[in-house]
């Protein structure tokens, strides 16, 4: 039967995102001669103005290597939560019930929502609302307790460890200190894994609050050793003990959404306000987000793309594919999005990192 299909990306972007379109429009073409249609800027594009087209055999060819996403992104679209100019003032309105009607307006019959927990979120309150939704996992954070691993991830932490590897270099010559900020919100897998990866001699995750005393003892202990330098990784969303996360942007000040960032420079401050060493800060930003996937970032989103479509034929909506194990299978969307994947301050990894000696904000 014809069907036509939608596809949104949300959220920051990642490598990875056009291997899922790809995936997504040549299983539904080659296999099931479906109409694939790309809304634009993510839910953005479903507001106000509509903006989408339609992605061909010929729309995704070359893109498998491409970072970012060929159908833009955003993250200030939600739906539920929209900003809406009321007597010159902004406020936040819901606008759900407009946006599912341009939804059906593009013909249509069943979107394909891939982002990561507030794109899911955003795309679980439609589907709640009647739209049928099929969810594929996306987050550089990993931190999406549903499936074993989000694509875009392996990639970041590579990325992450190049730099780290690039760092050690410039840090020994001049004998400082190079605090490296990475991402992680929540969730601190990218610091901990690439830190492991990177040969770091202390990470610091939001999951584990630190001390700035046993930080500058790790630290002044390298340095009595003979090493007078040391590389500290610390996630934006790291937090001193009894502190608070660091933002540029609250979320009053931002349209509902925090932005993180400068946690770097917080912890640069305070090395030097207990040691007599330079420190210097590398905040790697979106660089983490841009550049091509890896290849087994780009087998995984692929695999993503066909499950969804997979679950379309199957009528299966209100669900999420999912990484399990060896196989892509599928959970409920309500499921998926109601906790997070955080590192276990106890787990095994925490203690390789510890048993290696580094210090891990404890």
């Amino acid at each position: 039967m014809s069907k036509t299909i939608a596809i949104l990306t949300g959220g920051g972007d990642c490598p990875g995102l056009n291997a899922v379109i790809r995936g997504v429009v040549r299983s539904a073409v080659n296999k099931n001669g479906w109409r694939v249609l790309g809304i634009e800027d993510g839910f953005e594009g479903l507001v106000g103005e509509m903006r989408y087209r339609e992605l061909t055999l010929d729309s995704v060819r070359g893109i498998l290597p491409r970072g970012g996403t060929i159908i833009g992104t955003s993250n200030r679209g939600n739906p539920f939560s929209y900003p809406v100019e009321v007597n010159g003032k902004l406020e936040l309105q819901d606008v759900s019930d407009s946006v599912i009607e341009a939804f059906r307006q593009t013909g249509a019959e069943v979107l394909i929502a891939v982002g990561g927990d507030g794109t899911l979120k955003i795309a679980h309150g439609l589907y709640e609302k009647g739209l049928p939704v099929v969810g594929v996992p996306k987050t550089i954070d990993n931190d999406l307790r549903a499936t074993d691993v989000t694509f875009g991830y392996r990639t970041a932490v590579a990325i992450v460890t190049e730099a780290l590897d690039r760092l050690h270099s410039t840090a020994e010559s001049h004998h400082r200190v190079m605090v490296v900020e990475v991402m992680g919100r929540d969730a601190g897998w990218i610091a901990l894994e690439s830190g492991i990866a990177g040969s770091a001699d202390a990470i610091l995750i939001p999951e584990i609050p630190y001390s700035v005393e046993r930080l500058c003892q790790a630290i002044d202990k390298r340095r009595q050793r003979g090493s007078r330098f040391s590389i500290v990784v610390v996630a934006e969303g790291a937090t001193v003990v009894d502190g608070e996360k660091v933002l540029q942007k609250s979320a009053e000040e931002n349209l509902g959404v925090e932005r993180l960032g400068g946690i770097g420079h917080d912890v640069a401050r305070q090395i030097g306000g207990c040691l007599d060493m330079e420190t210097r800060v590398v905040t790697l930003g979106h660089l983490q987000r841009g550049g091509s996937p890896d290849a087994y970032d780009r087998i995984l989103a692929s695999r993503f793309g066909v499950k969804a479509v997979e679950l379309i034929e199957q009528q299966k909506y209100g669900r999420m594919v999912s990484l399990r194990g060896q196989n892509v299978v599928d959970v409920e969307l309500e499921k998926a999005i109601s906790s997070q994947n955080l590192v276990d301050p106890a787990g095994e990894l925490v203690q390789t990192a510890e048993s290696l000696g580094i210090m891990v904000g404890r």
